[in-house]
C-alpha cells in the first residue's frame, strides 16, 4: 500500500485552504512583507497559494519553475522577505496541527523554490 502524502494526512484541500487563510492573516499584518499584497486581488492570490501549498504537501496541484519565476519576476523579493515567508508558513502549519517533522519537510520544499522567487 502506498504511503499517504502529507496532503492526504492533513485533510486535503479544505485543510490546506485553512492553513493558507491563516498564513495570509499573519502576513498581511507584517510590516516587511504585507505591503507586497497592497492592491492585489487577495481571492486570486489565496487560490493560487492554496494550490501551491497543496503541491508542497504532495497534493494534485503544481506550478512549474518557470511559472513561479514569472509570477514573482515583477516583485523585489529579497532573502529577508523569503525568510519571513518561511517563518510565517512554519507558524501556520504548526498552528494547524502539523508535527514538527512534517513542518520541516514542507518548509524545506518551500525553500527549494527560493531561487525562483528571490531577486
Amino acid at each position: 500500500m502506498a504511503e499517504r502524502t502529507l496532503y492526504e494526512k492533513y485533510g486535503g484541500f479544505s485543510q490546506v485552504s485553512k492553513i493558507v487563510l491563516s498564513f495570509y492573516d499573519t502576513l498581511l499584518d507584517n510590516d516587511e512583507v504585507g505591503p507586497f499584497f497592497d492592491d492585489v486581488d487577495m481571492s486570486r492570490i489565496v487560490d493560487h497559494q492554496t494550490k501551491f501549498i497543496a503541491s508542497l504537501l504532495g497534493g494534485p496541484a503544481s506550478y512549474s519553475d518557470n511559472q513561479l519565476r514569472q509570477l514573482h519576476s515583477h516583485l523585489s523579493i529579497t532573502d529577508a522577505h523569503f525568510d519571513e515567508l518561511e517563518a510565517v508558513l512554519s507558524g501556520a502549519l504548526q498552528n494547524h496541527g502539523m508535527t514538527d517533522e512534517d513542518v520541516e519537510a514542507v518548509v524545506a520544499e518551500f525553500g527549494k523554490r527560493r531561487p525562483l522567487i528571490v531577486r
